[in-house]
């Protein structure tokens, strides 16, 4: 069977998109299977490397991205299907083309945000982003999604129509060497820090962390430190990066929390290494790759009580209740006075980890594709 994956979408992806996609083409190179032909669109590393459409600032920027995005979904495409005459495409980033194709759709849609919080996204995008992820929504379609509590969420929002199937992914493979100075560039020592890496996306309750951590010290008067890495939300609607220095300011936090901004992964290995416990407040989450990340580096994660994160953690994390900052400041005290929970945590969370590999992601993929129609 030939199986084109598309994968142009590498070129403006920067979240969990990109890893999904990077760890999905690597994982089809790496563990090959004989009745399984892959063609990949771009060359991922190459594609994931191009800066032609990355950090736009002008509306027509914006624009031409927009429209060259559209002549690939629509037009290039679709022209692939006919030149190599895949038995299946697959679309890792929610749209397929509009277009009749001779061929099985896998379609790939890793959460429900653009209809459960439609305050984050700017009006015209997402209806235009809405309504071709819709028109590539026919003929054999199999969507897939990343965890249960998506599937529940599209099920809702999309309806039954079309088979979803859920796909655990794997977390993302650094393969950098540890950047051995990072830690003492910022300051840092060894377990002194609590950490969390990502996006200032709105749905990430940041500031609320920054509460809690504040809190946190009061009570404990302790000398850990909080580091928040990562850039800016990806539009204005969903940016929660300038709320964020304006909390630590007024909290006058600035010698405490740490804002080193994008890392590359032997940083972000180094961050992950040294940490006391990662946290992830999330108010929504369609996965959670930062949980297996820090699970594997043998870092006792807490986490908000959202359905995805408590799915993927599976009970090896110590959750808290959504939205509930002081909650959330009781579990970091919590993990700091008993050395035997945290101890658990760091077993529980290295076992779990085990459970999301390439391997397994691939596999998945595999029974998916060779599953005869109904």
């Amino acid at each position: 069977m030939k199986v084109l994956l598309d994968l142009q979408y590498l070129n403006v992806a920067s979240t969990g998109i990109k890893t999904y996609m990077v760890e999905l083409a690597k994982a089809a190179r790496k563990y090959p299977h004989p009745e399984i032909e892959w063609i990949f669109t771009h060359e991922p590393d190459k594609q994931a490397e191009d800066q032609t459409y990355k950090d736009l600032t002008s509306k027509i920027q914006k624009l031409n991205y927009h429209l060259d995005y559209f002549r690939w979904k629509e037009f290039q495409l679709p022209d692939m299907v006919k030149k190599y005459k895949p038995d299946v495409l697959i679309c890792p980033d929610f749209v397929s083309p509009a277009a009749s194709l001779p061929c099985r759709r896998m379609t790939v849609i890793h959460d429900a945000f653009f209809w459960q919080m439609p305050e984050n996204y700017p009006k015209w995008w997402r209806k235009y982003f809405l309504n071709l992820i819709k028109k590539g929504l026919k003929e054999d379609t199999t969507l897939i999604t990343t965890t249960r509590y998506s599937k529940t969420s599209l099920l809702e929002h999309l309806g039954d129509s079309l088979p979803i199937e859920v796909i655990y992914q794997a977390p993302k493979g650094m393969t950098a060497a540890l950047d051995q100075k990072f830690q003492g560039k910022l300051g840092l020592n060894i377990q002194d820090y609590f950490l969390h890496i990502g996006t200032f996306d709105k749905r990430k309750n940041l500031p609320l962390l920054v509460e809690s951590y504040a809190a946190y010290l009061k009570k404990t008067q302790s000398p850990k430190k909080l580091v928040l890495a990562g850039g800016p939300g990806q539009s204005k609607q969903m940016n929660d990066f300038p709320v964020v220095q304006k909390l630590v300011e007024k909290l006058q936090l600035q010698d405490q929390v740490l804002i080193p901004g994008y890392l590359t992964d032997g940083q972000v290995k180094s961050l992950y290494n040294g940490a006391f416990a990662y946290i992830f407040p999330s108010q929504n989450e369609g996965f959670g790759i930062p949980i297996l990340e820090s699970m594997g580096f043998g870092v006792p994660v807490i986490h908000s009580d959202q359905p995805a994160l408590l799915e993927v953690a599976h009970g090896a994390g110590l959750s808290f209740q959504t939205g509930n900052s002081e909650d959330l400041t009781e579990k970091m005290i919590l993990l700091e006075t008993e050395n035997d929970l945290r101890e658990q945590l760091i077993h529980l969370g290295k076992a779990r980890s085990k459970d999301f590999s390439s391997k397994k992601f691939i596999e998945a993929f595999y029974e998916l594709i060779l599953k005869p129609a109904p």
